[in-house]
């Protein structure tokens, strides 16, 4: 079964270019998004405590699918961005949130995932800072 956790508190650091996503009200164990551009690319690290899972997809191929995504009845996640042992999964629900699952694949016995939850709001945030404009 999985547990999502719910972000929706959106800061932007403007001098280091880096977008935080954090849950709300922060306490010291609660799991944090940090985006960052970086050329072609996009450095997203994600933490909860001590834990960290560091991905760096192509910032076109992330946009793209996020542009793509539609609410698909019984699935929570559609998309993949990413290779086989490092990736995003990444789904909408019908109220506008983001889910998103970073995994990192140690190989067929395991990985490691975090299960989050972007509000509408703090997915709508994300979207203008990247910029996504979703398909019709």
């Amino acid at each position: 079964m999985r547990n999502f956790q719910t972000l929706s508190k959106v800061t932007l650091d403007s001098d280091a270019e880096v977008l935080y996503v954090r849950a709300e009200p922060e306490t010291e164990g609660s799991s944090m998004v940090a985006l960052k551009q970086e050329g072609g690319y996009i450095v997203i690290s994600v933490s909860h405590g001590p834990i960290e899972i560091a991905l760096r997809p192509r910032l076109q191929e992330l946009t793209r699918v996020l542009a793509r995504l539609k609410p698909v009845e019984g699935l929570q996640t559609t998309r993949q961005v990413g290779t086989g042992e490092a990736y995003i999964s990444l789904g909408l629900a019908g109220d506008g949130s983001l889910l998103l699952r970073p995994t990192i694949v140690a190989d067929a016995t395991g990985h490691l995932t975090f299960n989050l939850i972007l509000t509408d709001a703090a997915r709508a945030k994300l979207f203008e800072w990247l910029p996504v404009t979703p398909e019709s």
